[in-house]
């Protein structure tokens, strides 16, 4: 079994990571859902297996393991959905 990640910056990165793919593979779900505001709606599995392998890979005794993923979402989808037109900002 692989060694778990107890680093916060390379958990970080990881989690990065996989919500950069879930982005790639659904950019059409990543606009219409900033667009309309139903992005964790319309991402819901997606995020939710995301965070079952961000978990798994990640040891559960680190600080705000939870905190890194969901920043991840917000640097990874949101902050880079600014140029999508919608009436949350």
């Amino acid at each position: 079994m692989a060694k778990l990640v107890d680093n916060p910056n390379l958990a970080f990165r990881l989690a990065r990571a996989i919500v950069s793919d879930i982005a790639l593979y659904n950019q059409e779900k990543v606009r219409d859902g900033i667009k309309n505001d139903t992005l964790f709606d319309l991402l819901k599995d997606e995020l939710t297996e995301g965070r079952e392998h961000f978990n798994g890979r990640v040891s559960p005794d680190l600080p705000d393991r939870d905190h890194l993923y969901d920043r991840a979402i917000v640097d990874v989808m949101i902050r880079q959905a600014g140029k999508i037109e919608s009436s949350i900002w």
